[in-house]
């Protein structure tokens, strides 16, 4: 009697596939001007600022997809940051905000996350105002200090989303939402302004006829300053000359009166 052996081969795991949609970049962009806001005692100080909003979409029968990012000149960011997706699932009548990584925003306290959420409001309410919307937990990190959590509070139900907190600390919140159609989309307009082309050349033209008008105010200054300088030059050479004089003439009184 022959003992037979069964070798039992592990089957590799396959490799978890990306969505088609994952990598999608940017296809349309737009000029965002952040406004000069006072100087917050938790963000520091809060100027003028131009950004650019990158938006991309698509479309299936099963599913749709808004990408919304945020890109700051001269700054790089780590790829969740400044950014916000919305999912709809047409199978299941679904709406779904924001990224599995959350809502990062840079700069802080400047209208930015409520812009962003208020755009993909208003996507998801011109289609599908009657879908549900999916709920979902609030990072802890998100609410480190009172403050920072009622600010995240305060920015969620002004959207409409509903803000639950599951033990007595406060540190594990639920956001919810009944439909789309019960969310907000509006923003801090006076914060964030979406600029157009023909605002952008405005801008631009204007910006240089001030900086011309500058020019010319700092050469006329430096005009009279050069004249102010050379009348000076000869007051002090003129003073220079009446104290040598005047010297002289002490001097030679005193002669005389000693002779």
């Amino acid at each position: 009697m022959t003992e037979t052996s069964t070798s039992t081969t592990d089957t590799p795991e396959q490799p978890v596939q990306a969505h088609p949609w994952a990598e999608l970049g940017p296809e349309q962009f737009h000029l965002l001007r952040l406004a000069p806001l006072p100087t917050d005692r938790y963000t520091g100080v809060r100027p003028l600022r131009f950004v650019q909003l990158g938006r991309v979409e698509r479309h299936t029968p099963a599913q749709s997809l808004l990408r919304l990012t945020v890109q700051l000149p001269g700054q790089r960011l780590r790829r969740e940051m400044n950014l916000l997706e919305v999912w709809a699932d047409h199978r299941g009548k679904e709406i779904r905000f924001g990224a599995d990584s959350g809502l990062q925003i840079e700069p802080v306290n400047r209208g930015l996350g409520r812009f962003l959420l208020a755009q993909g409001i208003a996507w998801a309410r011109q289609r599908w105002a009657h879908y549900r919307v999916e709920g979902g937990a609030l990072g802890i990190k998100d609410a480190l200090s009172d403050d920072a959590r009622a600010r995240r509070d305060h920015f969620l139900r002004s959207q409409g989303f509903d803000v639950e907190y599951q033990d007595a600390l406060q540190l594990k919140a639920q956001y919810s939402a009944e439909r789309v159609s019960s969310l907000h989309p509006d923003w801090h307009k006076d914060k964030v302004q979406v600029v157009g082309l023909q605002d952008a050349a405005a801008m631009l033209e204007q910006a240089d006829r001030n900086l011309q008008e500058q020019e010319n105010k700092i050469r006329k200054l430096e005009e009279r300053i050069a004249v102010f300088k050379r009348e000076d030059g000869t007051l002090r050479f003129t003073i220079t000359c009446l104290v040598a004089f005047a010297v002289f003439q002490a001097g030679l009184l005193i002669w005389i009166a000693t002779r």
